[in-house]
């Protein structure tokens, strides 16, 4: 059977079928099908050139899914639907069949959306001044694709924004800059590699909106935390202009990085939608079933309900959303082979009424599936609702965001008053906040940067946020920072100064590193990168936000200094435990605990020691025979014995090394006041003798004997 030529009628209408839900292409047809119980009617529309229409009545209808199965319909194909029922805000009912509406489960979309208001107003038609659908050739040539499943305990996670990790490198071919592809150029992945990274976190890919407020003052969504198209690559990132292209651009990323043993996880942002509160566009969900897709406020259901600070949340309590936001889960790691998901304001996916239930049903589904409970979860675990954050209270399974780890390490090296009982528990993985719910070490992501906020160079030379670009009077972004600026706000030429935030900086590193945990890095924090005090630069797609990769040279220091930090911490178990320390003697009881902390004096910490306020420093012995946990084919592990010499204080201090039953020699293995973290000499310090350790610095000692 010939296909038909589109924007015309089909050569014949079948029934199809309910489900998959979307557009879905066999070889010779294309299924179409989509969920409305508001709906009285439903047409496909079929694009063709010169945006000529083709209507198609969806006569089939089971369980509120409308459906038909089109011979000869192939992927390009563009399409949308028209949903005709009740329009009474007042009740919570939005149907415009005015409205040309995008698919939630489009796979692509082609198109652009107008600059003009047609969105907006009711009754006025959209076709040519919103996107379309496009259907997809699903099949794809993975070769012998894996995942590399590592286990969270050898992962080092670096968050990357696909355009601005590409857009500037000068050995990725101009046409491959900003793109899926570009993340796949050998120059990107050797990067990657050369750092140790295991694991891209990837801001979101799914298809987004840019906002028509940034729009008017001349900027865009750069972040893309506005989502429509939970099932969709974002066009843009495509190299090949192509509609579909994005798909197969993205599947060839991921077989590239896989190739190169690095796992890709997406953030992905199902609290909320493009669509906004009550003044937003309509372009998907508000015309096909409003108050099914969205929280609307109990008694008065014109209005949307907002734990996210963006006009809505989605409406977990419906079963066809929570089935949208599984099948989009499984969809991608099914069909895109991804390995895992960091969930943007995570505590809105447990609002079942009002408050946060760590038990909610979206949690129990993800526990139950035998696909997506098998892959990384990552909860950022907050939102900007009451009650909404829930640092350590996500079910087994999940790994969360330590929001505590970031602001107690931030705390600890810009000299805050705070008890080093707090800084010692995020140091060794956070167990008041996990170990109740049976998790381990690695269910705390150790971040001491992200996307939201300073980057790292930019910690250490702000105390305030600098976000007049962003066109809201600096009244963005956050206000509480925990940072500081080392006596100078922003650049400077003072050589003190520049020195401290530089190691600062590579105490900040080093502390991440040898944490337990699992450790995530922001991209370009190895190089430098600066926002120039910017901490809210979602919409700054710029060289504010891009990469800056002639840092390399400039800082090639600070990189190979990063490089070295997470090579010790790959080499080395005894930084990255599957389990908690129990400070219980090694198995043979032939060594001290599998972990000691002592004063700078040599002396073991006392409860008094733990709870002073002004403490800055302190040694922590970590004891590589101590570890308990086997390796993956059952055998013992064992390895070198570190101490960590943590000095906070603005003034040298001597740290008498531990007696001999912890180790009777010791040497440098990294030195936070080296502009590489090499040691400055490769001297062996005895057991109780005395180390000098500089300002504000981490010096690393290995046991030798």
């Amino acid at each position: 059977m010939a296909p038909a030529t589109p924007g015309t009628a089909p050569l014949g209408v079948w029934p199809g079928t309910a489900y998959p839900l979307g557009a879905t292409y066999d070889g010779a047809g294309t299924n179409f099908s989509l969920f409305s119980e508001a709906a009285k009617r439903v047409e496909l529309c079929l694009i063709g050139e010169d945006n000529r229409e083709t209507r198609i009545a969806l006569d089939e209808v089971d369980g509120f899914v409308w459906h038909a199965y089109l011979p000869g319909i192939a992927p390009g194909q563009r399409y949308g639907f028209r949903v005709h029922g009740p329009y009474d805000p007042a009740r919570g009912l939005r149907c415009d069949p005015s409205k040309l509406l995008l698919d939630p489960y489009g796979k692509a979309f082609g198109g652009e959306f107008g600059a003009d208001a047609a969105p907006y107003n009711h009754g006025q038609n959209t076709l040519g001044h919103t996107m379309t659908g496009v259907v997809i050739n699903p099949y794809f040539d993975w070769a012998d694709d894996r995942s590399p499943k590592r286990p969270y305990h050898e992962t080092v996670i670096y968050e990357a924004h696909v355009k601005g990790m590409t857009f500037t490198h000068p050995e990725v071919p101009p046409e491959l800059r900003g793109t899926f592809a570009g993340m796949a150029h050998p120059a990107i992945i050797e990067h990657l590699k050369s750092l140790g990274i295991t694991a891209v976190e990837l801001m979101p890919v799914h298809q987004f909106l840019h906002d028509r407020v940034l729009l008017d003052r001349g900027l865009r969504n750069y972040w893309g935390y506005n989502s429509f198209g939970y099932f969709a690559p974002h066009r843009e990132y495509a190299a090949n202009g192509s509609p579909g292209a994005a798909v197969t651009e993205f599947k060839a990323m991921v077989r590239a990085l896989h190739a190169a043993d690095i796992e890709v996880i997406l953030d992905v942002v199902y609290n909320h939608t493009a669509e906004g509160n009550e003044f937003g566009p309509t372009i998907s969900f508000r015309g096909i079933d409003n108050a099914a897709y969205y929280r609307l406020v109990d008694d008065d259901p014109q209005h949307y309900m907002d734990y996210t600070g963006t006009g809505n949340s989605l409406n977990v309590r419906h079963p066809h959303t929570l089935q949208l936001i599984m099948d989009s889960l499984r969809y991608w790691i099914l069909d895109m082979h991804v390995d895992g998901f960091r969930f943007d304001l995570a505590a809105t996916l447990a609002r079942e009424l009002h408050d946060v239930d760590r038990l909610a049903t979206f949690f129990d589904l993800v526990h139950q599936d035998p696909v997506v409970s098998q892959v990384k979860l990552i909860a950022e675990p907050w939102d900007v609702g009451e009650g909404g954050y829930q640092v350590g209270n996500f079910p087994a399974h999940w790994t969360e965001w330590n929001g505590k780890y970031r602001d107690t390490v931030r705390d600890y090296w810009r000299g805050q008053p705070a008890t080093l009982g707090e800084f010692a528990s995020r140091l060794t993985g956070s167990s008041d906040l996990y170990e109740a719910t049976g998790r381990r070490p690695g269910a705390s992501i150790n971040f001491v940067t992200a996307h939201d906020g300073f980057t790292l160079a930019d910690l250490v030379s702000y105390n305030e946020k600098h976000n007049a670009a962003n066109g809201e009077g600096n009244r963005d972004g956050e206000t509480y920072n925990r940072s500081w600026n080392c006596g100078v706000e922003g650049p400077t030429e003072d050589p003190e100064i520049r020195a401290l935030r530089a190691r600062q900086v590579r105490n900040l590193l080093a502390t991440l590193l040898v944490s337990q945990g699992t450790p995530m890095l922001l991209h370009g924090d190895e190089l430098g990168r600066t926002q120039r005090g910017n901490n809210n630069a979602y919409c700054q797609d710029s060289p504010l936000s891009w990469m800056d990769w002639s840092l390399m040279e400039t800082n090639a220091e600070l990189l190979e200094f990063t490089r070295r930090a997470v090579a010790l911490r790959t080499a080395h178990p005894v930084f990255r435990r599957r389990r908690f320390f129990d400070g219980r003697p090694a198995p043979d009881h032939d060594h001290p605990d599998d972990i000691a902390w002592f004063t700078p004096a040599g002396a073991e910490m006392t409860d008094a020691d733990w709870e002073t306020g002004f403490g800055r420093s302190l040694t922590v012995f970590l004891n590589g025979d101590g570890i308990r946990e086997p390796g993956p084919r059952g055998e013992r592990i064992t390895d070198d014995s570190f101490l960590l010499c943590f000095n906070a204080h603005d003034a040298a201090l001597g740290f008498t090394l531990p007696d001999a039953d912890h180790g009777a020699g010791w040497t440098v293995a990294l030195d936070c006041s080296t502009p590489t973290g090499e040691p400055s000499a490769n001297t062996t310090h005895p057991a109780a003798s005395t180390v000098e350790v500089p300002a504000r610095c981490l010096l690393v000692l290995r046991r030798t004997a």
